[in-house]
């Protein structure tokens, strides 16, 4: 999308900057995870996990003051999909 274009494709008007998204990439990877585990696709889920645990876990540039969230949302989708693919068998 061009500079100054809006979501729509619609242009702005001259001066004014239209706002970025402000989903951080680790955010929109685990939206993708949850969604390839809700149409059981395992085998992506697990490469997402692996892609959202490396970011997660590698030296930060920033002090990040979510990194405590950041870490349990990733131990989270951790035990669903293990949940999803070990689940329990009916009694």
């Amino acid at each position: 999308m061009p500079e100054g274009d809006d979501i729509s494709g619609r242009a702005a008007p001259r001066g004014v900057s239209v706002p970025r998204q402000t989903r951080r990439l680790s955010d929109k990877i685990l939206i993708a995870f949850h969604h390839a585990c809700d149409q059981e696709d395992y085998e992506i889920a697990e490469e997402l996990l692996r892609l959202l645990e490396m970011m997660l876990t590698r030296r930060p540039v920033q002090p990040d003051a979510n990194r405590r969230k950041n870490i349990e949302s990733l131990v989270a989708a951790h035990e669903r999909l293990w949940l999803l693919k070990h689940p329990e068998p009916r009694r």
